[in-house]
């Protein structure tokens, strides 16, 4: 069953955009739940995107695509 990588919607106050600086890991690349699979920026602050599950990172959005809150940057399957 694959679970979606989300932008938190609480991750940072006000309704910007962000980008996504990296993936910290390649497609098809096994992951742990809790590990960091990317860092996005929102107005000079960086935050980590953390894997929700175990399996295998399939990436939506490459990196410098501009994200919001509660976008799908990737899923786990």
């Amino acid at each position: 069953m694959a679970v979606d990588i989300i932008v938190p919607k609480d991750l940072w106050e006000e309704e910007v955009e962000g980008v996504i600086v990296a993936w910290l890991t390649e497609e098809g690349a096994s992951v742990r739940k809790g590990d960091v699979v990317a860092e996005i920026m929102v107005k000079k602050v960086q935050f980590d995107i953390l894997a929700p599950a175990e399996g295998r990172v399939r990436i939506l959005k490459k990196a410098d695509e501009i994200i919001r809150k509660g976008d799908v940057i990737g899923r786990i399957e």
